[in-house]
């Protein structure tokens, strides 16, 4: 089952009918606490959320989903009329797995959920992941380092686990995004680094694990 919250009912009405017909049965919520009030009775298998949204806002809600230990690692992607580049880190950085604006194309909406469901798959079925002293299990979206539960973001821990799964492959940035965010920048974007950099930091003594490629980007390389 997708839960859609979205307002605007001829979308909301547009969305449900083509996912139903072409992924899985698609339910459409108009607001927050309908949305709310469905969860508590089924868990979907993924979310789309809009942004502009009456009693408060997709973000807010993109939030308490990630706060909540029942929808942490619910799929989540943000349909909204929102498109600067800061609209799509923010709702990203919140969690968000991946970002489409309005106006979109059916076809494309539905690629992206079917790719959303197959990482999902895939991830839930992954095994766990070891470089020196960091450990990552997918499953229970957890990191350590010398055993000690390191916390991550959404976006920290699906950039960690990306370069995890590739040891020594040297990854662009451009690559990253793209598979790490799920769409591209338009023009240069620190982003990238920004994320490293608090990676980094967070793993203390095995941040070394992540290899700096200059001019290139980055690889899983060392054993620090």
């Amino acid at each position: 089952m997708i839960y859609l919250l979205e307002d605007d009912s001829s979308i909301r009405e547009l969305v449900a009918y083509t996912l139903t017909g072409s992924v899985m049965p698609t339910v459409g919520f108009e607001r927050p606490s309908e949305f709310r009030a469905a969860l508590e009775r089924e868990k979907p298998a993924l979310a789309i959320l809009d942004i502009m949204l009456p009693e408060e806002d997709g973000i807010s809600v993109l939030r308490s989903l990630r706060e909540d230990p029942r929808t942490e690692k619910l799929p989540v992607l943000m349909l909204t009329a929102k498109s600067t580049e800061y609209d799509k880190v923010v709702g990203l950085d919140c969690g968000a797995d991946d970002y489409l604006t309005k106006p979109f194309g059916m076809m494309e909406l539905i690629a992206r959920v079917r790719a959303l469901l197959r990482r999902t798959a895939s991830q839930d079925a992954a095994p766990k992941l070891t470089c020196g002293t960091i450990a990552l299990d997918p499953v229970r979206h957890l990191v350590t380092v010398e055993g000690k539960p390191v916390e991550l973001t959404r976006k920290e821990f699906d950039l960690l686990q990306l370069l995890m799964s590739h040891p020594m492959q040297v990854f662009t940035r451009d690559r990253l995004l793209s598979q790490v965010w799920g769409y591209e920048f338009d023009g240069e974007s620190r982003t990238v680094d920004v994320h490293i950099r608090s990676l980094r930091q967070k793993l203390g003594a095995a941040a070394g694990c992540i290899e700096t490629v200059r001019g290139v980007g980055y690889r899983m390389g060392g054993t620090a």
